[in-house]
């Protein structure tokens, strides 16, 4: 079976490493024995008007088999659902892995493990930070504690709080956005794991450590090592995924007190060169792999 994909990603982001991951799809859908186009999200413009909706493109262009979607430019993943196309991951999956506080909710009513947290009210207008849920946060969870905004990359966004100066200021600075209280985890000070989810099973998984940071992220600076997940593991980094309705994830553990996995985050759209750097397993051709058994299963477009 040939099938041919668009992979869309982001390039008004600075950096290449986001047309690095849709180069690294494009080369396993050809290993495959089909072909792939990438686009970035402004080549393919959402048009809408009272008797359709459509893509404005060149029409000798046909629409593809299937669309592998690396960005967060959700209206115009619905909008390619809208068409017909299969998507992955599909539109509300990346909606929800962007927003922490969606994703949080999602894990909970699946009673899958989490740090225990308090989603901040939102607000309209700028003005000090309300005494009494600053308050209950210190009540609830001490010093240090977490707070974490709701949209943030490569661990940036997240803070590590050790008085309630230290609180009231983030607060202050964060103003308007919507964040969270998070208890810290400090059995997981500075290490995490990331599994990569594809479908049913963890394809690849590495320890990350950093040297002098709360937070584990390589991008920020931390080591990493391949890594062989326990099978509870496994289970909760898939469930983590199929919470969220994403066909394929990375999933970040946190070590609980008793080293049990506590999930930390869930990201839709996880690079993949790291983990090929520390594993030498090539997460793009389960990808692929899973796609076109998909597209298979459900006859194409």
């Amino acid at each position: 079976m040939q099938l041919h994909g668009w992979i869309i990603y982001n390039g008004s982001l600075p950096g290449k490493k986001f047309l690095d991951f849709a180069e690294w799809i494009q080369r396993a859908a050809i290993r495959k024995g089909g072909t792939a186009t990438i686009y970035k999200n402004s080549e393919l413009l959402s048009y809408l008007n009272t008797e359709n909706l459509s893509l404005l493109k060149d029409e000798r262009v046909p629409l593809p088999n299937y669309v592998l979607f690396a960005d967060k430019d959700v209206y115009l993943a619905r909008q390619l659902e809208l068409l017909g196309l299969r998507v992955f991951n599909r539109a509300e999956a990346i909606a929800v892995s962007d927003d922490k506080i969606a994703t949080y909710q999602q894990l909970a009513i699946k009673k899958l493990p989490i740090p225990r947290t308090i989603i901040a009210p939102k607000t309209f207008f700028s003005e000090e930070p309300t005494e009494s849920v600053m308050q209950t946060a210190v009540d609830t969870f001490g010093f240090p504690m977490i707070v974490k905004e709701a949209f943030g990359s490569f661990g940036q966004q997240v803070y590590l709080i050790e008085t309630k100066e230290q609180l009231l200021h983030r607060l202050q600075q964060i103003d308007g956005k919507p964040y969270m209280f998070q208890e810290f985890i400090s059995t997981s000070y500075g290490k995490d794991l990331r599994l990569h989810v594809v479908g049913n099973h963890v394809v690849a998984a590495m320890r990350r450590q950093a040297v002098n940071d709360f937070r584990a992220n390589v991008s920020a600076g931390g080591s990493m090592e391949a890594y062989k997940p326990s099978e509870y593991e496994t289970k909760i980094a898939v469930a983590a995924t199929k919470a969220i309705g994403a066909d394929f994830a990375g999933v970040d553990l946190l070590f609980g007190p008793d080293q049990s996995p506590i999930i930390c985050e869930i990201n839709s759209n996880a690079h993949i060169r790291n983990i090929y750097d520390c594993t030498n397993i090539n997460v793009a051709d389960y990808i692929i792999d899973y796609i076109y058994k998909s597209c298979g299963d459900n006859g194409g477009k």
